[in-house]
């Protein structure tokens, strides 16, 4: 592998290792690295890293201080492209969950309940990350999910 391309992998191991919210310390992410074979990982490569990412210690949902990267914090807006704000979107043959970025959620359930039950939306709830959708027929979800997914056309 050529400098440049361990140098990438590098890059991708570590962002990786930020966006699972785990790692509290310094030390912890150079060692994970190693894991991976990533041998030649100190410290101060891993604080320059951080710094070079923008990357901040914040709370992940047990509590812990840990490191992350800062676009996985942003909160996202009006003007944000609704593509880039939905991770996923699947069914349980009774409802519909839509997964999106940290505090996207709220934002697109409103322009989900715009929708109504002529195009197949009873109703939602909106945590931070998660959307519940209703289906307003049970036995017609997956045309409500067809239409939901046409709103988020990358999905």
């Amino acid at each position: 592998m050529q400098p440049q391309e361990k140098q990438e992998a590098l890059i991708k191991a570590f962002k990786a290792i930020l966006k699972e919210e785990n790692f509290g310390s310094q030390g912890e992410i150079v060692d994970a690295l190693k894991q991976q074979g990533f041998d030649n990982v100190s410290q101060s490569k891993v604080s320059r890293m951080l710094s070079k990412f923008g990357a901040v210690r914040t709370r992940n949902a047990k509590q812990e201080m840990v490191y992350c990267l800062p676009a996985e914090m942003s909160v996202p807006t009006a003007k944000s492209p609704l593509r880039q704000l939905v991770v996923d979107i699947m069914h349980n043959e009774m409802m519909i969950i839509i997964r999106t970025s940290p505090g996207a959620a709220q934002l697109i359930a409103r322009l989900l309940d715009s929708l109504g039950t002529a195009d197949g939306v009873l109703g939602t709830i909106a945590g931070d990350d998660t959307i519940f959708i209703a289906p307003a027929k049970v036995s017609e979800i997956d045309v409500t999910l067809d239409k939901v997914k046409t709103l988020f056309d990358n999905v």
